[in-house]
């Protein structure tokens, strides 16, 4: 499991005395607790669950895990352009470092082409004509590649797509 390799990799880097890693597995467990704590709290009000029960319904599954990490990394690449805005180098190559930390623990990445090309066969499935059918074709494309591609660089490939049309 997910959950049990990015606690391993923690102790490893206790270890050898990784501040950097340590620093950012820490924050991105603390995150996947706190998604936990909301999991938890959501199935508490709507089902009639014992204690035990919650604990184990409340475990996030890989691809929770994963969103997560995708928005720990979101979150300091959105922080690299504001350091980079505000001419603060050193902390966008700190963000930088993170966010190469995080990589790990995330599925193979889709090329564009990749993606290029499974928006293709949705747009074609779906029969999508112009823009306005955008948000039926990221219903149906996002799942598909979820975790895979950023969903910026999704949209930006299904956009062109429908206005080259």
């Amino acid at each position: 499991m997910l959950k049990a390799k990015i606690r391993d990799d923690l102790k490893n880097n206790l270890k050898e005395k990784e501040e950097l890693a340590v620093s950012v597995l820490r924050l991105l467990i603390a995150a996947i607790f706190n998604k936990e704590k909301e999991k938890r709290y959501k199935l508490a009000k709507s089902q009639q669950l014992k204690e035990a029960e919650l604990e184990k319904e409340s475990e996030l599954a890989d691809d929770e895990i994963v969103e997560a990490v995708s928005s720990e990394i979101k979150k300091r690449k959105e922080a690299i352009l504001e350091y980079e805005k505000g001419k603060r180098d050193d902390l966008a190559k700190k963000e930088k470092e993170e966010i190469e930390i995080l990589q790990k623990y995330l599925p193979e990445q889709l090329s564009e082409e990749e993606v290029e090309k499974l928006a293709k066969e949705v747009i074609e499935e779906i029969g999508a004509k112009e823009l306005k059918d955008m948000g039926k074709v990221m219903a149906e494309l996002m799942p598909k590649v979820k975790g895979k591609a950023e969903g910026g660089l999704v949209s930006k490939i299904v956009k062109d797509r429908l206005t080259s049309k």
